[in-house]
């Protein structure tokens, strides 16, 4: 399982903010994260699936 720093989680979203990121995560719009050591990181899969159910509602 590939993890997600903040930057390459920006990347994946076409270069979102990082306040817009954290405003999404408030809402409950992403994934939460995991915290390792002092970082954060995401799970790509988590990502993907989330990406994934938007656009099927979306469709």
């Amino acid at each position: 399982m590939k993890h997600l720093t903040l930057t390459e989680l920006r990347t994946k979203l076409g270069n979102r903010s990082r306040s817009a990121i954290y405003a999404d995560l408030a809402a409950g719009r992403l994934p939460q994260p995991i915290k390792l050591g002092g970082r954060i990181y995401w799970a790509e899969e988590d990502i993907d699936a989330h990406l994934r159910s938007l656009r099927d509602k979306a469709a």
